[in-house]
């Protein structure tokens, strides 16, 4: 029986993390075939298939979860 691989979590560059104020999101990617994202400050974690991901970071980038003023 082979062990389950631990995802390691990194956080944007962009991101402002501080000891005050720890809201990141942090996005792992080293366990094939899957994206896992979690929120630094609660720990919350998401579970995605990388065709999932794939395409919701297309959707993103054409602007289909901009907000509407």
């Amino acid at each position: 029986m082979s062990a389950i691989p631990e995802f390691e979590f990194r956080t944007s560059s962009t991101c402002k993390y501080n000891n005050s104020d720890p809201r990141c999101v942090e996005v792992a990617t080293n366990v094939p075939g899957k994206v896992a994202v979690r929120n630094s400050a609660s720990g919350g974690t998401v579970e995605f298939t990388a065709v999932e991901w794939t395409d919701f970071l297309s959707g993103a980038k054409l602007g289909e979860f901009d907000l509407s003023a």
